[in-house]
Order: C-alpha cells, then structure tokens, then sequence
C-alpha cells in the first residue's frame, strides 16, 4: 500500500491522540491485525435483545404488551440521553436548544401514535386474562419517567396540588418527595400507609430519585431555558418547542394512555382498578393532575383549562 500524504496525516492524528493517553500507536495497530470484522447483530446485540422477553403466562398477546413496553423504555432512555446532554451544557446556544427539544418531542410523539399498538392491537379477553398475573406490578413503576419529569421542570410542579404551598425551594428533598403528585397513587393519605406498588418502587429507586432530584434542581430544562439572554426566551420557534414539548408529555400522551387503559379495564364490570390498585382515572387525567412543566408560558385561561379539552 502506497503511504500516501492523505494516509500519513490520518497516522499522524493517530500518533497525536494516543500520545495524549500515554498509548503506544503501534500497540493499537498490532491490535487491528486481530480484531474480528464487526457485524450488524453484534453490533446492536440483537441475540441477547430478543432474549430479553420472558411471559409469565401462556397467552399470546401478552409477548406483545412485554415488548410494547420494552420499546417504550428504550424511547425513554433515548429522552433521557438527550435531556441529559441539553442540561449539562453550560450555555446552550438556542439553535441548539430548539432542536433538542424537537427531538424529544419527536420520540414522545412516537410514543402517543403507539398506543394504536396495545389499544387495536390485543385481544380484550386476552388482556384481562395475563393482567391478574402482572399484579401488582404497574406502569406507574417506570423509574425513567420519573427521571424525565425531575430533568424538565421544577420539583415545585411535580408536587401534589393540595400540598404546594407548603414547600419551596428550600424544602428537604425527602420531603419534597413525600409529596409528589405520584405518591396519591400509591398513598392513603388519612393513614399515611403506602400500597406495596409503591413501597417496592421506592425501596429499588428512592435514592436515585433524590440524587437525580439534587443533580437537576438547578439545571433541569427550565432552569436552562431561564439562563438564556431574555432575547432568547423570547425566540419563538424555541418557545414553540417548549410548549410542545409541555403539552405532549403532560397531555397528548397522558391521555393516550388513558383512553387506552379506559377500553380494556371499563370492559369489565365489577371493581375497575389498575395493576397497581390505584384510582388510575384520577391519577391519570391532565385536568385532575395538572402537570405542567413550563407554566410560565401558558395563559392563564390554557393554564385553567388545562386538560379539559381533550
């Protein structure tokens, strides 16, 4: 092979960036003798992915609730790392900003049009069969949507609405966490007693929480939009993102998920309760709810009216 001018610069860079890590350039060339070809389901590590669906019972359309939902979190994980790279950027040009959001947005749009998937796509019968086997296990105990909502707003808008006025910025994040709007899910709020769904979920993610909590207290997606020079926060096609990135999250795809809920547990008489045992009407719905991560950019009549209309 000719040494070409071309091939001597790519070596050069080679020299330079891993003398920059006490490394050998010709230790790591020797290693390329022996390396294997890389191959697509190596790669993505399709063989231990498709492992990773396991029922619990022997109907069908359970496999397809497992990887619904297996997808969904892989959504999640993707919001998360690109949340993740927004909110540690010092300062975040809004070019830049606007488009992070977009991309967010883009998987959470991905995540509403998906309902069609578990709404049209299992057998009513089916369902309410496999659900008495997944209790008490519940959507509810997705730890990376937690992450998302603490990295996007304030804690102050996660705070149940009939205990904000009681805690601010200063208030411990232990008891900040006691009184997430999530908690009356999993809460009896005349004893104090938690459900086993959520006692679980705090055993396995608490600490996480509150370390994450403290991490994004002052970085999280509003703090950064609020940093921005007031001409910035004034941009309309970065408010626009964050309005829809608000409204998607807090509306549009809580409310895909409600009505899917609605068609498979109001199918039944009886008792209609969710895996978990919570008043899942309740504590699904915008307007009983009323999470907003950004409601300084709403009206207060979309601000009153939040969740009603849909």
């Amino acid at each position: 092979m000719e040494i070409t001018s071309a091939i001597a610069e790519k070596i050069e860079e080679l020299e330079k960036k891993f003398s920059a890590i006490n490394q050998r350039t010709e230790t790591h060339l020797e290693g390329l003798l022996w390396a294997k070809p890389l191959t697509y389901w190596d790669y993505i590590q399709t063989d231990a992915l498709l492992n990773l669906q396991t029922q619990r019972t022997t109907l069908p359309d359970e496999m397809v609730f497992i990887m619904y939902h297996q997808v969904n979190e892989l959504l999640f994980k993707m919001i998360l790392w690109e949340i993740n790279q927004l909110c540690h950027t010092e300062v975040p040009a809004t070019d830049y900003f606007t488009e992070k959001l977009r991309r967010i947005s883009r998987y959470f749009d991905m995540l509403t049009t998906s309902f069609d998937i578990m709404g049209d796509g299992m057998e009513v019968e089916q369902y309410m069969k496999f659900r008495n086997t997944l209790t008490p296990a519940s959507g509810f105990q997705s730890a990376q949507y937690r992450l998302i909502e603490f990295a996007s707003t304030d804690l102050i808008n996660l705070i149940d609405y009939r205990f904000r006025a009681t805690i601010d910025r200063n208030t411990p994040y232990t008891h900040a966490f006691e009184h997430l709007y999530w908690q009356a899910a999993g809460k009896d709020y005349k004893t104090g007693e938690k459900t086993y769904l959520l006692a679980e979920f705090e055993r396995r993610y608490k600490d996480e929480f509150l370390r994450f909590m403290e991490e994004y207290n002052t970085i999280n997606i509003w703090r950064k939009f609020k940093q921005l020079p007031q001409e910035h926060q004034a941009n309309p096609e970065l408010v626009a993102a964050m309005r829809h990135y608000d409204y998607t999250v807090n509306v549009t795809w809580v409310m895909g998920h409600l009505n899917t809920a609605k068609k498979y547990i109001e199918s039944t008489s009886g008792p209609q309760e969710a895996t978990g045992g919570s008043d899942w009407k309740k504590y699904m719905h915008p307007k009983y709810q009323r999470r907003i991560f950004f409601p300084e950019l709403w009206s207060e009549e979309e601000l009153r009216t939040w969740g009603e209309n849909v």
